[in-house]
């Protein structure tokens, strides 16, 4: 594709295709085929100038140039309305204008008979839905809606019938509106990037492209990863985590001729998969089907307000009845109908959790439901994990100590070429130390065998190898690390944290790996504890010097070393037996146990699969600060809910008592109410944070594009 480069900062890029380089049926497709590049965070498309904006990874410029020049709108499919939030905003904005429009178009141009037969019509639909939901043995809002247009019918007020029924189908557009936003957004959150898989090629296993899969290869996956694809496992066998596609927390074993789904999680084992469909809609489509039949992700205030609007309506009812008994004045008791609570309760909680979540996202956080804002904001109590958490996502090599006849770079090999098949930032850091040392490892070992929190276990020319803590070389294999070789271990390795090889029974050598602590750390700290989280805890499996250094560096006062998952999850669990409410955050493997159980889960951008899965809370983003932005966009988000319930009360029963009184006629009580409604459930989905002050850079993009 042709274009030019009208804006160029790093980080961003904007492209000019040209306004007819491809059609707004195919806005989201372009959109859609950028963000499958690894390198991009971002990406915008309009049709109307042929713009394309691209946000991407640090160093990543050349690649996205070239990606936006091999872009081939032939090849392009138009994707649903549904799969695009502008599309959604322009197609409500399209139906309001038209909905009106007919509106006032019916009323200057067809006669009184016949606009009446119209009204007519349209009334005794309503009715009808009234009559049907009764027969159901419900009474809700429909009722409520067909027993007010009813009531005008009959008293021949065609003109106020049509009024109500104006702004019933504006408020019931509105909320059409909001429940596609809602399914944008889960669409948006949960679509999971994988950018790498194993592909088997003649018995050996190969790093490839995403991208580059098709139906019918072979492709490993290995503990705690997620299965890209839909297939068929072909050989191995494993415990297959499915909660995201059935809702069920227990594993389900899979072996050879079971179908595995794309977005589950390997919890034990490995298996081979060949590929059946490349699609990751399958998974996306069962969440949210999931999320829209269940009340399993809804904030607890939001199920209340519906519970709450749904019992009011028998009341709308009653005073219907008792105004119409001692006033015997049927407009009177119509003004009673007019107006109702559920409407304005229904809609608006909703939108402001939708909307509040979008705005997480636009601080690069990802939130799986409204009720992990709500139990993010009553949460006293914070616990993170050290290693890829609170210290540097990337994790460097320090030194690496030899005990054996294995040269240090031998045991660098070793280590890069067993713990390369893993996840987690401390075997990220012995890979790349092992690259930047120039030294090309190759698979002379067996398969390799994840133990969680422990380490790696595999057979190397014949002695079995393992690697990983203190705890799972000495204790658990028993390896003998003699008092001398500790002592060296701790002069030399300093505040690192330190991994242990051994092969065939005898410690060969130590890794140590130095993780400072994230540059905002100290600082997302201090502000946890002024947003109200007074008890912050660190629980790691280094070792307690390690934990020790890193906990003062932060200003954390409770710290808990060489801990196993299980001690993490127990400890999580003792935190909420003791009523405290907990935010568990953490990135790899371990922490999965402790995520599940906190009250709230937060896992890192670079998680392990599994973390991400278990996870309620992702930051796209490395910066920790934004779990202080999260604790007050989810406070003031409470805080808008129950200020919307005050003003909900207070202008609707303020109605009520006007039309009781004659004040004001149906006509305008339904008016208010529904302009009233709109009103709010506009402001519900304004933002509630300051964006970012960066209008200056804005200001310079906008004058360059």
């Amino acid at each position: 594709m042709k274009f030019q480069i009208v804006y160029d900062k790093p980080g961003r890029i904007r492209f000019r295709c040209g306004a007819y380089a491809f059609d707004k049926e195919l806005e989201t497709a372009v959109q859609k085929q950028m963000l499958e590049h690894p390198a991009v965070r971002k990406a915008e498309a309009h049709a109307e100038n042929g713009g394309i904006l691209v946000y991407y990874e640090e160093g990543a410029r050349n690649k996205v140039i070239r990606a936006v020049s091999a872009l081939d709108t032939r090849m392009l499919i138009p994707l649903g309305p549904e799969e695009s939030s502008e599309r959604i905003d322009s197609d409500f904005k399209t139906d309001l204008v038209k909905l009106v429009a007919k509106r006032y178009i019916q009323k200057a141009i067809l006669p009184a008979p016949i606009a009446n037969a119209v009204i007519l019509w349209k009334g005794l639909r309503y009715a009808w839905r009234a009559v049907k939901t009764l027969l159901n043995g419900q009474l809700n809002v429909d009722v409520l809606d067909g027993a007010s247009v009813s009531a005008c019918l009959l008293q021949r007020n065609f003109k106020i019938a049509g009024t109500i029924m104006f702004m019933l189908s504006i408020s019931s557009l509105l909320e059409d509106y909001t429940r596609a936003k809602t399914r944008a957004a889960l669409t948006d959150s949960l679509a999971i990037k994988t950018d790498k898989v194993w592909l088997v090629q003649d018995d050996t296993d190969v790093l490839i492209p995403m991208a580059d899969l098709q139906v019918g290869d072979v492709i490993r996956v290995r503990t705690g990863s997620v299965i890209p694809v839909d297939g068929t496992v072909v050989s191995g066998e494993a415990n297959i985590n499915e909660a995201s596609m059935t809702g069920e927390p227990l594993s389900v074993r899979k072996a050879e001729g079971s179908t595995v789904f794309a977005g589950t999680v390997v919890d034990e084992g490995m298996i081979a998969v060949q590929v059946d469909a490349l699609s990751g809609n399958t998974k996306i489509q069962k969440i949210i089907q999931l999320i829209d039949n269940s009340e399993n992700l809804k904030a607890g205030v939001q199920s209340r307000a519906e519970n709450l609007a749904d019992r009011i309506v028998p009341f709308s009812f009653l005073g219907f009845g008792l105004t119409l008994l001692l006033t015997r004045n049927i407009t009177k008791a119509v003004s009673i109908l007019m107006v109702d609570y559920s409407c304005a309760i229904k809609l608006s909680t909703p939108i402001s959790v939708i909307s509040a979540i979008r705005e997480a996202a636009d601080h690069d956080i990802t939130v799986k439901g409204g009720k992990y804002l709500e139990a993010f904001a009553e949460a006293d109590s914070i616990v993170f994990d050290k290693t890829g958490t609170l210290t540097n996502a990337e994790p460097v090599l320090e030194r690496v100590i030899s005990f054996s006849h294995y040269s240090e770079d031998e045991i660098l090999k070793i280590a890069a070429c067993i713990e390369e098949h893993f996840p987690h930032s401390v075997a990220r850091a012995i890979v790349k130390g092992a690259a930047e040392r120039n030294l090309n490892h190759q698979e002379e070992h067996a398969e390799v065998e994840y133990i969680v929190a422990h380490g790696i276990a595999t057979t190397l020319h014949g002695k079995r190898a393992v690697i990983g803590s203190h705890h799972f070389v000495s204790d658990d294999e028993h390896v003998v690390v003699t008092p001398e070789q500790q002592a060296e271990i701790e002069e030399k390795s300093g505040g690192c944290s330190v991994v242990y090889l051994a092969i065939g029974g005898e410690l060969s050598g130590v890794l140590c790996i130095s993780a400072p602590p994230r540059k905002e750390a100290k600082q997302a700290i201090q502000l946890l504890k002024r947003a109200g989280i007074s008890n912050i805890v660190m629980l790691t499996g280094d070792s307690q010097k390690a934990a020790e250094v890193t906990a003062e560096k932060l200003g954390i006062t409770q710290c808990f070393a060489q801990v196993l998952p299980e001690d993490k999850h127990r400890y999580v669990e003792q935190l909420k037996a003791d009523g405290h409410r907990v935010i568990m955050v953490g990135d790899g493997i371990n922490d999965a146990p402790a995520l599940a159980a906190a009250n709230v889960s937060v896992a890192m951008s670079d998680a392990s699969d599994i973390a991400r899965e278990a996870a309620d809370i992702t930051l796209r983003g490395t910066d920790l600060t934004e779990l202080a932005t999260l604790r007050t966009l989810s406070e003031k988000l409470m805080a808008r809910i129950h200020r919307n319930y005050r003003f909900i009360i207070a202008f609707n029963s303020s109605l009520l008592l006007l039309g009781l009184f004659g004040v004001i006629a149906p006509t305008t009580s339904a008016f208010l109410h529904n302009a009233s409604t709109m009103a709010i459930c506009a402001k519900s989905m304004t933002p509630v944070l300051k964006k970012p002050s960066d209008n200056k850079e804005n200001e310079t993009e906008e004058e360059t594009a």
